[in-house]
């Protein structure tokens, strides 16, 4: 492989189509502003460089780069590529990652609007990221230990497994389909609304009017905090170990729960069983339910 090193480029596609390279301690910056530096080549490896220019990683096959920066001006970095492997590097452009798949990510710093849409096959691993939109359309992601601040992420994904991950986030999950959150914290507003086939196991759920309208709902031994009107319409399953302020018409399926302080049935359609300390309650309908 061709090794580049110590070198600045910055006129527009700069090793533009170029395979089999080794580029180290190199920059990607200067007066020429030019975009796409790597875009079309193949079998790319980047060490301990700087970009500050837009668009460096389109169309690419065969991607490693490590402990590298991206900065604030280094917008939309990887578009339409695959097999690709970032290590230990900075993403602070805006959409760094969209359209690619088989992707790993492991010890990066995020902080990135528009994250990671229409990606397939993620494995994510000991990140932090802030973003908005954060994962959007996305397929088959595997996250362990990411940390995540921001709104509106992880909208309409599909078959993806999160593990001892911290989400501070609202509207997380939305439309999301058969998908696992393991041991993990989730905090935010509005949780996972209209989601169908989605497993919370072990987790800690913080925030208010949490799980409405969703279908196929499961918790399994799920603490909730601050959680107000849950449930409202769905179809769950769930087995929380913690008190709840308030539980909303849902409309099928069992929720047990250590104690509540508000049971609202005033939906005809709201079936669900509700067991509050070993004890059914439906027949407490529009009236507060206290149970310590």
């Amino acid at each position: 492989m061709q090794t580049i090193e110590k070198q600045t480029f910055d006129e527009e596609r700069a090793l533009y189509g170029c395979k089999d390279i080794i580029v180290k301690n190199c920059s990607f910056d200067g007066p020429a502003d030019g975009e796409s530096a790597f875009k079309e080549c193949a079998n790319v490896r980047v060490e301990n460089s700087f970009f500050n220019l837009r668009y460096p990683f389109w169309h690419d096959h065969g991607l490693v780069i490590r402990d590298s920066e991206m900065t604030e001006l280094c917008r939309a970095a990887l578009w339409y590529s695959d097999h690709i492997e970032i290590t230990g590097t900075k993403m602070h452009g805006i959409k760094a990652l969209r359209e690619c798949s088989d992707i790993k990510l492991s010890g990066c710093d995020i902080i990135s609007p528009e994250f990671g849409w229409f990606v397939k096959n993620v494995d994510m691993d000991d990140c932090d990221a802030e973003s908005e939109y954060f994962m959007m359309r996305s397929k088959n992601l595997r996250f362990t230990n990411v940390r995540m601040k921001g709104k509106y992420s992880f909208q309409y994904i599909e078959d993806s497994t999160f593990e001892n991950c911290t989400f501070d986030t609202k509207d997380a999950f939305w439309h999301a389909k058969n998908v696992t959150v393991k041991n993990s914290i989730v905090k935010g507003e509005y949780l996972a609304w209209y989601c169908e086939n989605v497993t919370f196991e072990n987790c800690k759920i913080i925030g208010t009017q949490p799980l409405c309208y969703c279908k196929g709902l499961k918790l399994i031994n799920c603490e909730m905090v601050d959680t107000d009107l849950s449930f409202e319409r769905s179809e769950v399953e769930a087995v929380v170990t913690t008190p709840v302020l308030s539980i909303k018409n849902p409309y099928k399926g069992k929720i047990t729960v250590l104690a509540v302080d508000e049971i609202i049935l005033d939906d005809e359609n709201a079936k669900a069983e509700i067991i509050v300390g070993g004890k059914n309650m439906n027949g407490n309908a529009k009236k507060p339910c206290i149970c310590a």
